[in-house]
């Protein structure tokens, strides 16, 4: 069989899962069942890819090229919609207020909550980095983790820690256009700011000119309306996205490679389930169902964790926490938002946690010393402020630990054979993380709806 005829076979096998899952959504099987079916599928056919032509060969290439038009353009068109769903959703939230402080508290709650979190997941992944035994000296060094550390040392001398008063002062937009762009590791961020204050300004428009303010009320509804029109055309690919990232995924990973460190992967995914845990533990105590919560989330979370993007997931995590938990839509929008850049418990909790812990003993300190896990569990908390949600943030959230601590920074080019696999984990924890803190919001500003919380679940994708 030619090179040719087997890329050939292999589209027309993807289209084949494509024409299933189209099926599927034509016999009206729920949104979660069409999502879970497409990543079962991706890692089936992905292994079967590897496995008939082998993770380098050029048919895999060839053929994930073709499939990225699906994969990577379903990720790219929910990076479209990320700014402007931001925008019209704060500004028309606010806009409609009869009191600006609840916003305050609200933006206040959420963060807190994030952060909290983040502290709670950097003790968890230095308890079983610590239980493990793990250190940064029992690693292999191959060429390619050589170039990866040598990338990453070129990498750190571009870059250094903000403080954290200067991370709070770029969240203010210089141009606001150009926050609107997306440009920048606080764009995100800039357009809540942006938006928010827009939002209050026509509040305070309303007393003295209720004719413009209601004018400007009216066109953000309609923009409003037209936006959340758009989520929803996009937001109806999902299961197709997903069939496609995970077939890329599972083709082309090394697993060989992977399994060398696979200490780390397991120790990694004990502690991305422990934290999990731990948002359920909270949901729980603040008066939610974790089950109801793991059946309502779980395509989101299907998501984030083929997608490795958390700024990508961000229109699923709103509309999941709008529709389906019945949390408002300014506080959804907040908590959302905020969970891309602020208290990833996954990237900037676990991740660099791990890493410190891992590389203390090369240096001659003890990973059990409170004082060091003490000023390891600060840093973090406060280091995982401002981190982009996208990919490479994990890398930049251990940069900026490792470099406070004073700690080599060698050790995160070591990992990159398992960096892809151990971020879908981060990603999914870093986007509950963020639904934890609407919820919990909600809950304690007495703004929650019970009733759709328990309500059977929403089709998003027909909402």
């Amino acid at each position: 069989m030619t090179p040719i005829t087997s890329v050939v076979l292999s589209i027309a096998g993807m289209f084949a899962l494509l024409a299933l899952l189209y099926w599927m959504q034509k016999k009206h099987f729920s949104f979660g069942q069409r999502a879970l079916t497409a990543m079962v599928l991706g890692m089936a056919y992905g292994a079967a890819l590897q496995w008939a032509f082998g993770a380098g060969s050029g048919v895999v290439k060839e053929a994930n090229d073709w499939f990225a038009v699906i994969g990577s353009g379903y990720v790219r068109l929910l990076k479209m919609i990320v700014i402007p769903l931001i925008f019209v959703s704060i500004t028309s939230a606010i806009a409609n207020l009869k009191d600006a402080k609840t916003l305050g508290r609200a933006g206040a709650l959420i963060i807190a909550v994030l952060m909290a979190t983040t502290a709670i997941s950097a003790v968890v992944g230095a308890g079983y980095t610590a239980s493990f035994g793990l250190t940064a000296s029992g690693l292999a060094t191959g060429d390619a983790e050589a170039a990866a550390s040598a990338a990453v040392e070129n990498r750190a001398t571009q870059f250094k820690a903000k403080p954290i008063q200067q991370q709070i002062v770029e969240i203010i937009p210089t141009n606001a256009f150009y926050a609107l762009t997306g440009e920048g590791p606080n764009a995100t961020l800039s357009v809540v700011f942006f938006s928010a204050l827009l939002g209050i300004a026509v509040l305070g428009v309303r007393r003295k000119h209720p004719g413009s303010a209601e004018l400007i009320t009216n066109l953000l509804g309609a923009l409003h309306d037209v936006v959340m029109r758009l989520v929803t055309i996009v937001l109806r690919l999902t299961p197709y996205g997903v069939l496609a990232l995970m077939t890329k995924f599972v083709s082309t990973s090394d697993f060989a490679a992977m399994s060398k460190l696979a200490t780390f992967v397991i120790a990694s995914y004990l502690a991305l389930i422990t934290v999990f845990a731990v948002h359920l533990a909270i949901l729980a105590l603040t008066g939610y169902n974790p089950i109801t919560y793991i059946r309502k989330a779980l395509p989101t979370f299907i998501f984030a964790f083929t997608s490795r993007t958390s700024a990508g997931t961000l229109p699923l995590t709103i509309s999941t926490l709008r529709q389906k938990m019945g949390v408002p839509e300014s506080i959804a929008n907040l908590a959302g938002s905020f969970g891309t850049s602020i208290g990833q418990n996954g990237c900037a909790g676990i991740y660099p946690a791990m890493l410190a812990v891992m590389v203390a003993p090369t240096m001659g300190i003890n990973p059990f010393d409170v004082a060091f896990l003490l000023k390891l569990v600060i840093v973090v908390a406060i280091g995982s402020f401002g981190i982009a949600g996208v990919g490479g943030g994990a890398t930049f959230a251990a940069l900026t630990v490792l470099s406070i601590m004073g700690m080599p920074i060698g050790i995160v080019g070591l990992l990159i054979a398992i960096e892809p696999l151990i971020d879908m984990g981060r990603t999914a924890l870093n986007v509950s993380g963020a639904m934890t803190a609407g919820l919990v919001t909600s809950r304690v500003m007495r703004e929650e709806d019970d009733a759709a919380y328990s309500a059977p679940d929403v089709e998003l994708a027909e909402a």
